[in-house]
């Protein structure tokens, strides 16, 4: 009876641990806005990105435009900031949320464009007026 708790213990510690690795394995795998921004083109297949959603396109309000984290701290006229397009399903984007969208980036009439799968909101900046 004292080996099947031990075993029981034993399994349960290793799921625990394999667990956390995962999740600490998708986390230290989300890209930032900036990092992505320069070349787009140089990531392929599924990836994850950070950033928090600046506003929503006023051509095609399918379009969303998401900021790098950093860029909420420049509070002056001029800074520049860059925007990256992003498409999302079932999601209904509030300027200042900080998302983590898992997609890829497809060729788009002028350039790149972020495909999002899957959005979570991980908490929202108070933005804007």
């Amino acid at each position: 009876m004292k080996k099947n708790i031990k075993y029981a213990l034993i399994a349960a510690g290793v799921g625990i641990v394999l667990a956390a690795g995962f999740l600490m394995a998708n986390k230290a795998t989300a890209l930032n806005v900036n990092d992505v921004a320069s070349d787009p083109a140089a990531f392929s297949g599924t990836i994850t990105i950070t950033g928090v959603v600046a506003g929503v396109s006023k051509q095609d309000p399918s379009i969303i435009g998401m900021m790098d984290k950093k860029e909420l701290q420049c509070t002056t006229p001029g800074c520049k900031k860059f925007y990256l397009p992003f498409k999302a399903q079932a999601y209904s984007p509030a300027p200042g949320d900080e998302v983590r969208a898992t997609g890829r980036f497809e060729t788009y009439a002028a350039g790149y464009i972020f495909v999002a799968d899957s959005v979570t909101v991980v908490k929202n900046h108070k933005i804007g007026g």
